[in-house]
């Protein structure tokens, strides 16, 4: 049979923790012994998955109950590396991502210190060179994630991770975690410029939901490479064009948004992307975790076709300019 030819897709903005499909860690947690909460396989895929009918009250239930389970069960370097491996030859199979960007935290896969770090993150980077000696035409990275729910030390130690694999596959540094009190973005600014200048990728999440006043400071004073989310940038037209003049390209990651509860509807979600293009500023879809959503980044792009959100005119658009804002280098 002739062979089937799809448009070459990228994904700039994954998390592993909910790209993994949950057959998979129904296989891990067993093997590794792991007390779930159902013998039910079943129940188990409604426990860490969403549907098109479910949706989270905020980022804080999402990250509560959804990556507790996939983050305990991906805690191992055997873990990791099949993690990562199945989830960039599955991208690849289903949607024809020929740049595939994974992120996590590997502090949040060492069960409180009980595994080494180097050992996890290693792991992941032998889960990528594993896929892509499968798949030759796929390229892929692994960023190192820090937290808001972790100590600057914690983070600091990140990033010397990042750093110190960064010849063997960590392509960049970003932070997450819904909103902390006791976060500063500010004191964290020199971890930034400090990943910059060892020469990686500079990602934030940031302008998601919560402080508008937090994605100024990122936009005008960190001036990251790019922004996972950043979509709260709409409601200030001076913010828009800092990150058109600081070339900074926002990961837009639609479904997510819709089922975690930052956008309200539909509508909503079209009049982001709308002010988006107007303004000029720079945005790829991706899927933020394709299995926990039910998702795929060919059905992110049929979803935006469907309801007049996108043309593929611009679809084709924010796949070039994902191409150009990837940390994966030629």
């Amino acid at each position: 049979m002739p062979q089937k030819i799809f448009k070459q897709h990228v994904e700039l903005h994954s998390h592993l923790g909910a790209a993994v499909h949950p057959s998979i860690l129904w296989a891990i947690a067993h093997r590794q012994g792991i007390k779930l909460p159902t013998k039910n396989y079943w129940e188990f895929e409604d426990l860490i998955t969403m549907t098109g009918e479910e949706k989270n009250k905020n980022l804080d239930q999402m990250d509560k109950q959804f990556y507790h389970w996939t983050e305990l069960i991906q805690s191992s370097p055997e873990a990791i590396e099949e993690s990562v491996k199945g989830t960039i030859a599955g991208g690849y199979r289903k949607s024809n991502i020929v740049l595939h960007e994974l992120r996590f935290n590997p502090m949040k896969r060492n069960r409180g210190g009980e595994r080494d770090l180097d050992h996890i993150i290693y792991s992941a980077l032998w889960g990528t060179e594993r896929a892509m000696l499968e798949y030759p035409q796929v390229r892929a990275g692994i960023i190192l994630m820090m937290g808001r729910s972790l100590s600057f030390e914690q983070n600091s130690i990140i990033l010397d991770k990042a750093i110190k694999y960064k010849s063997q596959g960590v392509i960049g540094i970003d932070i997450a975690d819904p909103e902390r009190k006791t976060f500063s973005m500010k004191k964290h600014a020199p971890l930034f410029k400090k990943a910059r200048a060892a020469g990686l990728g500079v990602t934030i999440h940031t302008g998601e939901a919560g402080s508008l006043e937090e994605l100024r400071y990122v936009v005008r004073q960190i001036k990251p490479d790019r922004i996972g989310h950043g979509i709260l940038c709409v409601k200030d037209k001076k913010v828009m064009a800092d990150i058109v003049k600081n070339n900074i390209t926002l990961e837009i990651c639609p479904t997510s948004n819709l089922r975690n509860s930052v956008l309200k509807n539909i509508g909503e979600l079209a009049l982001v992307v709308k002010t988006l293009l107007q303004n000029k500023v720079k945005f790829t879809i991706n899927t933020d975790g394709p299995e926990m959503y039910k998702s795929n980044i060919v059905h992110e792009e049929e979803f935006l076709k469907k309801h007049g959100i996108m043309s593929e005119e611009q679809l084709s658009k924010c796949t070039a300019w994902a191409f150009e804002a990837s940390f994966i280098k030629k």
